[in-house]
């Protein structure tokens, strides 16, 4: 089994890249994805700790883009850490982050929130700090009395402290990924809400775009669901990944590898994966 959607304190997990080798191990996965948000940081840490464990650790990177007027999510696969292209561009992501931390921070402030931007980067002063910090932040200081409750009242879109982030259009994403030399795939398509025939239209525009994948197997997806978008991933000539989405304690109810439980995503993705991006660049 593998997980190719899996988020560490170098984003919004809970769960350093060296926690997350070692939880890997315990649930006997062969291969998972570090795919934090913005950033391939955490790489650094867990492959040293993947390799003396023998798990495979698959560098990625999760992308957030703005799809008409809708954030949209794309992952990338086997992304090399070294192109100077996509490290640039990376770098101007994180900007705009810490733009748009610094206006909720101070917004949260001006109502009485004794919220700062080391709350925020706690022990991790290299993390990117997303809304998910949020939210703890505020569960700390007795603010809220959980996560989901901070987004619900507070974080959540269109709630009165949200600020967006400048994003990039998923073309450009899907841009970058390839010039990296990662197999870029669609992120959760049913949690975008669009129904599927604005679902198909999407990952119809995306493939023209070349995006390459659409993450077919996630923890919210029923069984009826994955096969609808497999069907449709299979029609498209898109290859087929699938992880947790794990987030340690930020999503207690999803648990690396297995989802809400019932996940199981095959190794055999792997080779599919590693065959298309082998004919990308063949």
């Amino acid at each position: 089994m593998i997980d190719l959607h899996v988020h560490s304190t170098e984003s919004d997990g809970t769960d350093t890249p060296c926690e997350l080798v070692t939880l890997a191990k315990q649930v006997g996965l062969h291969a998972f994805a570090l795919t934090d948000h913005d950033t391939i940081g955490g790489l650094k840490y867990a492959r040293p700790a993947a390799k003396e464990a023998g798990i495979e650790l698959i560098p990625g990177i999760e992308l957030s883009t703005d799809y008409e007027g809708k954030e949209v999510h794309i992952l990338g696969y086997y992304i090399d850490e070294n192109n100077p292209d996509f490290l640039k561009h990376l770098d101007t992501f994180v900007n705009s982050r810490d733009l748009r931390n610094e206006k909720m921070t101070v917004l949260l402030q001006k109502e009485g929130f004794a919220i700062t931007m080391k709350d925020l980067y706690r022990e991790n002063p290299e993390s990117v700090i997303t809304r998910a910090h949020f939210a703890r932040a505020l569960l700390e200081k007795g603010c809220v009395t959980s996560v989901s409750q901070a987004f619900d009242k507070y974080l959540g879109d269109g709630k009165k402290y949200y600020r967006p982030k400048q994003m990039i259009e998923p073309e450009e994403a899907i841009r970058l990924i390839r010039v990296a030399g990662g197999l870029p795939a669609l992120a959760h398509p049913l949690q975008y809400k669009l129904g599927w025939k604005k679902t198909e239209q999407l990952l119809s525009y995306l493939k023209e775009a070349g995006m390459m994948g659409i993450e077919v197997y996630y923890s919210s997806h029923s069984q009826s669901d994955s096969l609808h978008l497999r069907e449709i991933a299979s029609r498209l000539g898109l290859v087929s990944t699938g992880g947790s989405d794990f987030h340690g304690a930020n999503k207690p109810d999803i648990h690396l590898g297995s989802g809400y439980g019932g996940l199981r995503v095959s190794a055999l993705l792997l080779d599919n994966i590693k065959a298309r991006l082998q004919q990308k660049n063949s």
